[in-house]
């Protein structure tokens, strides 16, 4: 449903209700001034009329005519030609200048104490007004909607005789009481303002279904079309509030697409470099099995070769898991108690079988006492892999690695991994924490390789909020340092 047909069959739901209560108001406001009013003119007139009455029981009864006008304003005098003549039964006759509202005669009838009526004529009163009128002077026919006839009982001051009680009945008019004019010119500045309504809902239709049209536009175009709607009104700030959305889904969308870009890019690189150290092990075990099937010894270069290949691929895997990982929007460490000397070992007996087979010396040294921190085991044990493994894999033969643990009094602890490889020219220094870079040396030696392994391990020491620092060792290689806060102080 359309908005101006919703409004206006809301406006008809609201508008027919009230119109009804207010004439239901209105009928009930006259009714209750016709009923004061009759009763007023039964108590004013029957006085005057007792005599006739009870003199002529069986005849009185009709129209009674009034010695004065009834109803509110009685400080103005009706012209002399409107004078009502003398009281008594029997019909009135019409003034000889009839005014609009003229008040029409009560009919009245009289009744004895057990309510019965000398008259034939007389109707029988109401049981309800007979049960009504126990115990009050006057009693008034109720009714559910109000209409232009009113009906009541009175008793008379008297209280004996014939005329004890009087049955009157008269109508509503005139209208005094009336909340509404008479007239129902009224309701033509109500349709006129429900009119007037629909006319200036116009406009704001047409701005609503501009905008509709506009942001389909610009959803279709992915957004990348503002929407060019004007004014301070509502519409207009609802068009501004939807063009910051915009820009902001553009932005987030841009970002996507950055990254999408950035994922393709890296598969395919990482698709090259798992193919080459992939092609290398084919070889040697290929080499391995025509040495093996002719009888020959085996070439302990070429399973050392093969091993290592097998080593990086595996390292390689590991690191684009981790980076994947931590490339998400919303990183969340999995955190719980870790014993860094544990894990430190660990590490180090991951990596001796290939140390050995580059001809590199490992050594580890830790504390005799626990050190433990609040990590993400997995995160870290990654990222102490990956300086461990480079210290290895860009040494040479004869070279040493030590990766040593040590608590810095009782509140932290720092991780050293120290080689005497042929270390890193300084002014690469700052950048082999970032994302693919490699220095010379490290393309020179290991031309596969990513420039992944840092990263990966100055990502997660910055999660964690640990310090990472890189400068040349004092034996000429590379010093990476891991300093940062234990879970509890031990002692």
């Amino acid at each position: 449903m359309k908005l101006r047909t919703r409004l206006a069959v809301a406006t008809i739901a609201v508008m027919l209700p009230m119109t009804f209560a207010l004439f239901w108001y209105d009928a009930v406001a006259r009714h209750q001034a016709a009923e004061q009013n009759l009763t007023e003119f039964v108590f004013g007139q029957m006085p005057a009329a007792r005599e006739a009455c009870e003199s002529a029981p069986s005849s009185f009864g009709g129209e009674l005519r009034p010695s004065r006008p009834l109803g509110p304003p009685r400080g103005n005098r009706p012209p002399p030609g409107d004078l009502p003549p003398p009281p008594g039964p029997g019909p009135a006759p019409p003034p000889r200048h009839p005014r609009p509202n003229a008040a029409r005669p009560a009919v009245v009838h009289a009744y004895d104490e057990n309510l019965q009526s000398k008259n034939p004529d007389a109707p029988d009163v109401p049981e309800a007004l007979a049960r009504a009128i126990s115990g009050q002077d006057v009693a008034i026919a109720s009714y559910v909607f109000p209409t232009s006839s009113v009906e009541l009982l009175a008793r008379m001051p008297w209280g004996t005789g014939p005329c004890a009680y009087v049955l009157a009945r008269g109508t509503t008019d005139p209208t005094w009481g009336a909340v509404l004019p008479e007239s129902n010119i009224w309701l033509l500045p109500t349709v006129a303002v429900f009119a007037a309504m629909l006319l200036a809902l116009g406009p704001v239709v047409r701005r609503i279904r501009k905008l509709t049209e506009a942001v389909q536009r610009s959803a279709s175009a992915t957004y990348a079309d503002a929407v060019l709607i004007e004014g301070d009104d509502e519409i207009g700030v609802l068009a501004r509030v939807f063009n910051a959305a915009r820009r902001e889904i553009r932005s987030q969308l841009e970002e996507k697409d950055r990254r999408e870009q950035a994922l393709r890019h890296f598969l395919a690189n990482t698709t090259h470099d798992v193919m080459i150290p992939l092609t290398v092990l084919q070889g040697h075990l290929a080499t391995l099995r025509e040495d093996a099937a002719a009888g020959k010894p085996v070439d302990v270069g070429a399973l050392v070769s093969a091993m290592d290949e097998a080593h990086y691929m595996a390292s390689l895997v590991h690191n684009l898991a981790a980076t994947a990982r931590l490339e998400a929007a919303d990183v969340k460490l999995q955190r719980s108690e870790v014993d860094l000397e544990t894990l430190v070992k660990r590490v180090v007996g991951r990596h001796r079988p290939i140390a050995k087979q580059l001809g590199v010396s490992i050594e580890t040294a830790v504390p005799g006492e626990p050190v433990t921190v609040s990590a993400d085991v997995t995160l870290l044990e990654q990222a102490i892999s990956n300086v461990t493994y480079n210290a290895i894999r860009y040494n040479g033969p004869g070279g040493h690695v030590a990766v040593i643990l040590e608590r810095v009094a009782k509140e932290a602890f720092r991780l050293r991994v120290v080689d005497d490889g042929p270390g890193i020219p300084e002014a690469e220094l700052s950048r082999l924490a970032e994302r693919g870079f490699r220095g010379n040396e490290a393309r020179s030696r290991a031309p596969d390789g990513q420039g992944l392994g840092l990263h990966i391990t100055h990502r997660a020491a910055e999660l964690h909020g640990y310090r990472l620092t890189l400068r040349p060792s004092e034996y000429g290689g590379l010093e990476v340092e891991l300093e940062g806060e234990l879970d509890a102080p031990s002692g």
